[in-house]
């Protein structure tokens, strides 16, 4: 029989505390089997349409993707109202009860009703510190004033909470020094009141059982506290072993020849490969002899070295000092690292047939992981494509469609910037990117050359609960030039299009910007419960970017003269503008099968000084697999823009003011097979009136009326380590002047309906 489950009701007379019931559904034993939507059960049915016979393939492979049913079992009911009970005692509700029920329903189903009464729960009514190590004592009561510690007064008697509090605390003493302090040194005892809801909590912090037997030694008669005194740990020595097949201390003692260096405080033994420079080592080490004991410290080491492209695995030992005469409480620390491939090659082919016309690709792309033996990461790339043209070619320059693109890049594990003190570069964990690129292009009306530079500082933190990462380019050029062009080229295609025409005139962008990135996403661990559902998640992203103020300044300085009203640096004008954008998404986990996301997006360019309009490259667009995806990519907006060729508009559809709102539902179906519902809305506006772009400026008074809607529905397979998404968008309020307002109310599929296909979620 196939069991129906569902929680019958819950009462609490809690003071308005509420449980949440679809918590409760995890600790179920026995669930029914998934229904999408709440009603269609495709993994049943995918399993249903499987045979009998387990040697043909296709039946294996309708079993593994689908459910099979769900037979009821008691004992599991039984076993299921006992935890549902667990987890309400857990969270303060000691006089919870559970009752299961079962009623037969027709079709040989079963129908499990939990009936969950709560009670009132228990309070902390006071909070007391058992701790006789005064210098212990005083460090957890310090910071529990100075934070917001997991449990307090008042709170509900959360024994979720105290486990959590009991963690916080052995985190905080084993960086204050305290090696040898672990969660089994941490109880509470609770008291209560008969009648009272109220517990008085104590919370009793012994010495570790490691080191309370090493103190009893020698103690005076009558010395009872240093039964209880917990000693703070110093780092001695620090070792860092530089070999391939030695990873752990008992493998250190069992090696041959090796040779030892020192390193200012530190001593690196090398095997037979020096794949890495004393230096970068010593300095990706935040393990310092002499230092009292940080478990942050070797968190850090840990997350240094392995942000090192050429090392593969890193592993830390730290051994109490035990021989004769030593001072007790000295940890020496050994760190083990082993490299990685130093260098790889990949090669990618491609052919195409444009209309009869013949042509190939060729990508070429080398790494090397350890140039200099600092890890400094090189990377060069190459790609050549080549296209023949057939027919008339008279009136042309070039009678192919050829490319020549090269890039180069490196990128050193530290802050390379000579303005910032040693302290600063290794506090702040950054690398630093160095790339050029040069683009050759031939088509048969004109030859295009594309060059670019940057440089950029990179660095994040990783914390519990959440993970920021910066960038910053301090500069970013980009240089396009049209040495040659059929007679009259640019006055043909864009004889009164100056968005067209800057597309294919020489010009020059010099700029930087600086990028925020936060997200509280957790990191999946083998500690974390099967039923440990993030219940949110959120993520911002900040940016802003300026171009053109540091060459208008030196043009200004140095008294030079403008031609044609703007300054120009290599016969070029070059871009002046500031542009900033910022994204905000939530996705609130429902279950593990289904859950809601919402995204919000707003970018503003403004041009101003040397430059009347912001770069085409640098404007933005809507519509897309990302954007309101009723719209193929750049046929929406700006404002009421009413663009009737996709071909020759498509240049129009781009704007300086960028809003974009989305909300998706996201289900699990079967096997890698996930299904969504979204509805998006956005637009783009110009700042400023333009004749090509008519009815495209923002206008306080008519924004909210050009908001464009979408709807639609998605299918992604998720392959976990990457995810393509198909997505059908249709619209449903279309902003643009002298078309369909409302294709919701009059729909038509050839003119509403999008087809995108993606790799990733939208947001």
């Amino acid at each position: 029989m196939c069991p129906r489950a569902s929680i019958f009701s819950t009462r609490s007379t809690s003071d308005g505390d509420k449980i949440q019931t679809e918590e409760l559904y995890n600790f179920l034993r026995q669930q029914p089997n998934h229904k999408v939507l709440g009603f269609a059960k495709l993994q049943l049915s995918m399993y249903s349409l499987s045979g009998r016979d387990s040697t043909k393939w296709y039946n294996r492979w309708l079993r593994r993707i689908g459910q099979a049913p769900v037979i009821y079992d008691h004992e599991l009911t039984e076993a299921s109202a006992r935890q549902l009970k667990q987890a309400l005692v857990n969270r303060g509700y000691m006089d919870a009860r559970v009752v299961a029920d079962t009623v037969s329903r027709k079709g040989k189903k079963m129908e499990v009703e939990y009936g969950i009464f709560a009670g009132t729960p228990h309070y902390i009514g006071s909070m007391a510190y058992n701790i006789p190590d005064t210098a212990v004592r005083r460090v957890v009561l310090r910071d529990t004033a100075a934070t917001d510690a997991h449990v307090g007064v008042g709170d509900l008697f959360d024994r979720n909470r105290l486990d959590e509090e009991r963690g916080r605390i052995v985190d905080l003493l084993r960086n204050a020094g305290y090696y040898e302090i672990n969660r089994d040194c941490i109880t509470y005892t609770a008291d209560t009141v008969s009648g009272s809801r109220k517990i008085g909590l104590t919370l009793n912090l012994r010495a570790s059982a490691v080191h309370a037997p090493a103190t009893a030694v020698g103690v005076a008669p009558g010395d009872t506290t240093a039964l209880f005194r917990n000693r703070p740990f110093y780092f001695a020595k620090v070792y860092i072993v530089v070999a391939d097949n030695i990873t752990s201390v008992e493998g250190l003692r069992g090696a041959g020849r090796l040779d030892t260096v020192a390193a200012r405080n530190l001593d690196i033994i090398y095997g037979p490969d020096r794949f890495l420079r004393p230096y970068i080592l010593e300095e990706k080490c935040y393990i310092e002899p002499g230092e009292r004991y940080m478990a942050k410290a070797v968190d850090r080491t840990y997350e240094a070295l392995g942000r090192l492209s050429i090392i593969k695995f890193v592993n830390i030992e730290l051994v109490p000092v035990s021989a004769p005469g030593a001072p007790a409480g000295l940890l020496d620390a050994y760190v083990f690292v082993s490299r990685n491939k130093k260098q790889s090659i990949s090669v990618e082919l491609e052919g195409t047939n444009s209309e009869g016309d013949l042509g190939f690709g060729l990508g070429l792309t080398y790494q090397h992981r350890n140039l200099a033996k600092g890890s400094q990461l090189f990377t060069a790339k190459f790609r050549t494509a080549y296209e023949s043209l057939s027919g008339n070619v008279d009136g042309l320059i070039n009678n192919r469609y050829s490319e020549y693109a090269a890039e180069a890049g490196i990128t050193f594990p530290k802050f390379e910037c000579p303005f910032l003190s040693k302290n600063f570069k290794k506090k702040v964990m950054a690398s630093t990117e160095f790339a050029v690129s040069f683009n050759y292009q031939e088509r048969p009306e004109y030859t295009r050359i594309i060059a670019g530079a940057a440089w950029k500082w990179k660095w994040q933190q990783q914390r519990p609960g959440f993970m920021r990462r910066h960038t910053y380019e301090l500069v970013d050029i980009n240089y396009v030039r049209l040495p040659r062009s059929t007679y009259d080229f640019i006055d043909q295609i864009a004889p009164d299009n100056p968005l067209l025409r800057y597309s294919y005139e020489d010009h020059f962008i010099m700029r930087m910007g600086y990028t925020f990135y936060r997200t509280n996403r957790r990191v999946p661990t083998a500690q974390q419960s099967a039923f440990a559902i993030q219940p949110y998640v959120t993520t911002l992203r900040a940016s802003v970017e300026t171009a053109g103020n540091l060459l208008y300044s030196i043009s200004n300085a140095v008294g030079q003269h403008r031609s044609d009203g703007v300054y120009k640096i290599l016969g070029i004008q070059y871009a002046q503008y500031v542009k900033g954008e910022v994204d905000y998404t939530y996705t609130l986990n429902l279950n593990s099968r289904n859950a809601l996301s919402f995204h919000a997006g707003f970018g503003i360019a403004y041009p101003y000084g040397n430059s009347t309009m912001v770069p085409f490259e640098k404007r933005f667009y809507a519509g897309g697999a990302n954007g309101v995806r009723g719209w193929g990519v750049r046929t929406l907006g700006p404002g009421a823009f009413d663009a009737r060729n996709s071909v020759t508009d498509f240049i129009n559809q781009c704007g300086d003011i960028s809003l974009l709102l989305n909300a998706e539902y996201r289900a699990k179906l079967f096997w890698v097979f996930e299904g969504a519902l979204f509805v998006d809305a956005g637009n783009i506006w110009t700042i400023r009136s333009y004749e090509t772009q008519p009815r495209g400026e923002f206008r306080f008074d008519k924004f909210y009326k050009q908001i464009a809607l979408a709807y639609g529905v998605g299918i992604r397979m998720d392959f976990t380590y990457f995810l393509l998404r198909f997505d059908l968008g249709l619209k449903a309020h279309n902003p643009a002047a002298n078309q369909e307002a409302w294709p919701l109310i009059h729909p038509k599929w050839s003119r509403d309906a999008n087809f995108h296909f993606s790799v990733g979620y939208p947001f």
